[in-house]
């Protein structure tokens, strides 16, 4: 799931099948699919990680995060404060 294409290139974001999300590069786990929700956005979206350091985060510009696998480093997209299902749920 780390190399989104904004144009259609990404094949998660309409995947609804139970498992976990993991790092494409070292297989750490990332995301649950029970924390996955439908976004407008071309990229799949998540409410929280599997664990405390699945992944990094640092942030680009006011409210907006780049995130990265918490053990390798591979860049999976960005984090919006207050975009999100609910209060103020942060999409990744």
């Amino acid at each position: 799931m780390s190399f989104c294409s904004f144009f259609g290139g990404e094949v998660y974001k309409d995947h609804f099948k139970s498992g976990m999300y993991v790092c494409s590069k070292c297989d750490h786990q990332l995301f649950s699919s029970h924390t996955k929700y439908e976004h407008s956005s071309p990229w799949p979206a998540f409410t929280e990680t599997i664990h405390e350091d699945s992944v990094s985060k640092h942030e680009e510009r006011p409210g907006a995060y780049k995130v990265r696998c918490g053990k390798c480093g591979n860049g999976l997209g960005h984090e919006f404060v207050n975009d999100g299902p609910g209060k103020g749920l942060s999409r990744f």
